[in-house]
């Protein structure tokens, strides 16, 4: 079962607002947070496409089952800094299955914190342009890929497809004793939603879920979501949820854009860790939960309860100390 532990916040108190976390940082030391839900159902299909024999494999981090048919190898997309390149290489070390990297931008050496784990978790590194990475969704490069490393398993960047939603739907789900029906609003960050996707069809009638874009203009992300909500609702995937699909975005806490950071956010993740005890990640996690408290204090908030969602993605931390 998953940790909810209440945050307490002068501002919060002011306001009538309660605030909680919920920590999916904490349920594994290397696929942490939202990255194994996104995972999850990804390395299922490959496993059952490429060795039906051992579909019935139930993938669970704490019991790992290692698949002896798997011939394969799981190809995924990533920045240098990439929290889905670092679980999907720890990942696939722990199920024993092969991964490949695809890393946007030149090879530097020596390797970052980030790209040095996940080559000695096994994963190999390959590096392209920008401008090749950037077809990373093309029938056309995938089958480049194909012609070049033989029998791959395609994960798109950041997990974001419907095994990745579909992972996403089941979040709330591991926390029902604590009866997530109480919380008004559930706020998380956001790359490329699909975790906002996944927490949306899991909500009931009243609840709202609030995504914060790390990325500048993230009001691009709307149609995504849209997009993304209609393709799993016709799937006829599980949908745990009332398909009230409550959302919004909230797009001005991103920094300056993806990777972007000021003394300000500095200052912010060091005294909530000192204050609360608990770390979070600058690129996402810091920039919604800064967002949040701003929020209140300006008293967007009043009389309600929030769940906040730590989505993991402490490693990116060494990147930034490391640039």
């Amino acid at each position: 079962m998953l940790l909810i532990q209440p945050i307490h916040h002068p501002s919060a108190t002011q306001h009538h607002v309660e605030l909680f976390v919920l920590r999916l940082d904490l349920i594994h030391p290397l696929v942490s947070g939202n990255k194994w839900f996104k995972l999850k159902y990804n390395l299922q299909t490959a496993i059952s496409q490429n060795c039906p024999q051992n579909s019935s494999i139930n993938l669970d981090l704490n019991h790992p089952q290692t698949c002896p048919h798997f011939r394969g190898k799981i190809l995924t997309f990533g920045g240098a800094y990439s929290n889905h390149i670092y679980a999907t290489a720890a990942a696939g070390k722990l199920f024993h299955l092969p991964t490949i990297g695809i890393i946007r931008g030149e090879e530097h050496l020596p390797l970052n914190p980030t790209l040095d784990f996940a080559q000695s978790q096994g994963m190999q590194l390959v590096y392209v342009s920008r401008e090749i990475y950037k077809q990373k969704h093309t029938p056309a490069f995938h089958q480049e890929l194909t012609a070049k490393f033989g029998d791959i398993f395609i994960i798109p960047e950041g997990g974001c497809n419907l095994d990745g939603i579909r992972g996403c739907t089941e979040i709330l789900a591991k926390i029902k004793t604590e009866t997530t029906e109480q919380f008004d609003i559930i706020c998380l960050a956001c790359g490329t939603a699909t975790t906002l996707v996944g927490i949306t069809l899991s909500t009931v009638k009243n609840q709202q879920v609030m995504g914060f874009p790390v990325l500048k203009g993230g009001e691009y992300l709307k149609s995504a979501i849209n997009d993304l909500l209609h393709q799993y609702l016709a799937s006829n995937l599980p949908v745990p949820g009332d398909k009230s699909l409550n959302w919004q975005l909230v797009c001005d806490y991103h920094f300056g854009g993806y990777g972007k950071i000021n003394q300000e956010l500095l200052h912010f993740q060091k005294e909530f860790a000192q204050t609360q005890g608990i770390t979070l990640d600058y690129i996402y996690t810091a920039k919604m939960f800064y967002g949040v408290i701003d929020l209140i204090q300006q008293g967007f908030f009043r009389h309600c309860r929030l769940l906040l969602i730590h989505t993991g993605g402490i490693q990116g931390n060494q990147g930034i100390a490391y640039m």
